[in-house]
């Protein structure tokens, strides 16, 4: 039997910013990545980030299809124009990869986005879910990025997410994830309530392990590949059971980067009529890591602090691959 293979990515790329300070927005982070800045963010600095991290988009998942990701999920971007940079470095140019992003209301200045592969991907329609939370208007985190389109003639839709951090503690940080769970879950159900059927894609950096509640209770993002019609499946799952993860704090390994399916893209039958999930893959190459020192096998970041390392991103991305019948 003959199959097209397609690579869906996502990576989390860390603070990627460019030198300029946008006059109209409230960025928090934005006067740090400058010349004049805490982290002296200069040209040199940002093209050698873009380099990097265009490398890594380049060599995910060449093992198994020689044309890498199709789809590329990120999170962390400043604006439009360090994606641009970002699909112009040399080493990915070629693939002429489309971007869809909108301007979110995170307060670090910081947004979701997808990359996409036109020749493999066509765009139906797309929007940005704004991310509130009840009795706390103050709060600004990251909007949830929906993409629609046909995967060589597949219909198939995309959440990107980026859920509230765990700062001030796992447990006082807790509700604010469970709120953005809802909130994803309720994209899901709706585009369900259309087609019961739906091919969902959620992909993202949950700030939450698989086991977490809100991954588990509230997206309701399962181990099994049975599932009720209202349970999703966690690619990962196992892969956070085997100890793999994804970044690293005090020693304690973490697999916040996950892609979570919805039943439609599980294939029992292994027919592979229509695209169906095949496998995950936490793209931890040693490059990637720090080679000494104390932080040994962490993911090798651009900073540490106001240190600049001249790494990748504190987090090691991940990417799974869709398997079909061929025509």
């Amino acid at each position: 039997m003959e199959l097209n293979l397609e690579c869906i990515a996502f990576y989390n790329l860390e603070n990627l910013f460019d030198t300029i300070v946008d006059t109209d927005t409230n960025k928090i982070l934005q006067e740090d990545f400058t010349p004049f800045g805490k982290k002296n963010f200069n040209a040199n600095k940002y093209f050698h980030k873009l380099k990097n991290l265009a490398f890594v988009l380049d060599t995910i998942g060449k093992e198994v299809t020689p044309l890498g990701p199709s789809i590329i999920g990120v999170c962390e971007v400043e604006n439009r124009l360090v994606l641009e940079d970002l699909v112009s470095q040399t080493s990915i140019a070629d693939k002429n990869y489309k971007i869809v992003h909108y301007e979110g209301s995170d307060a670090r200045g910081i947004d979701c986005a997808l990359l996409y592969d036109p020749l493999h991907f066509k765009v139906t329609s797309s929007k940005s879910v704004k991310f509130t939370i009840p009795d706390n208007e103050r709060f600004r985190s990251r909007d949830q990025l929906v993409v629609s389109g046909e995967l060589l003639g597949d219909k198939i839709h995309f959440i990107v997410v980026h859920w509230p951090s765990r700062r001030g503690g796992e447990a006082k940080s807790r509700p604010k994830r469970i709120e953005a769970a809802k909130l994803t879950k309720s994209i899901v159900d709706s585009l369900k309530q259309i087609d019961k059927n739906a091919k969902v894609i959620v992909m993202g950096d949950f700030n939450d392990d698989p086991i977490s509640p809100s991954v588990a209770d509230f997206l309701k993002a399962k181990r099994s590949i049975v599932l009720k019609n209202n349970q999703m499946y966690n690619t990962m799952y196992d892969h956070y059971k085997n100890g793999i993860g994804t970044l690293a704090y005090r020693d304690q390994w973490n697999l916040f980067d996950q892609f979570i399916l919805t039943p439609s893209l599980i294939d029992l039958d292994k027919n592979y009529d229509g695209f169906s999930f095949y496998k995950s893959v936490v793209f931890n190459k040693s490059f990637l890591k720090n080679q000494k020192g104390n932080f040994k096998g962490y993911p090798f970041r651009t900073f540490v602090g106001s240190t600049f390392l001249g790494g990748y991103s504190d987090h090691f991305p991940v990417y799974m691959f869709l398997v079909k019948k061929a025509l």
